[in-house]
């Protein structure tokens, strides 16, 4: 697992429901494998979480606010105990710019640490990714 750079770290809340997240993951991984669709892995995590009951939200709504006007929206996959972004993927390779991408998710929604999962490896610790925003 990688870590960007931070200027401080995330709550100790943040970075245990963090820890679970990717405790159940692994567990997905485990049983599911690489090669399937995103989506697959997205309800199999939320089912996980469910079952241990954890709160979080799938494909939440959040405005995207520039200069003052709502130009859109976007869904980040899941955000759970209202701390940490999970961005899914299930990719070959991992590109630069889905760490952007899970840090300006990071920013609209006002959450410290991000999850960047890639479920295309053959170790799901190969492909995770922790991502604190830095102020």
């Amino acid at each position: 697992m990688q870590e960007a750079e931070a200027t401080h770290e995330p709550t100790l809340e943040a970075d245990k429901t963090a820890r679970a997240v990717i405790g159940m993951a692994i567990e997905v991984h485990r049983h599911l494998g690489p090669g399937l669709l995103e989506s697959i892995y997205e309800s199999a995590l939320a089912f996980e979480l469910s079952k241990a009951a954890v709160p979080f939200e799938r494909q939440k709504r959040v405005p995207v606010n520039y200069k003052g006007t709502i130009l859109g929206e976007y869904c980040p996959d899941l955000i759970v105990a209202d701390l940490v972004v999970v961005e899914i993927k299930s990719v070959e390779r991992m590109d630069p710019v889905f760490e952007a991408q899970l840090l300006t998710y990071l920013r609209v929604t006002g959450k410290e640490l991000g999850l960047l999962l890639n479920f295309n490896t053959d170790l799901l610790r190969r492909g995770i990714k922790r991502l604190v925003l830095t102020q």
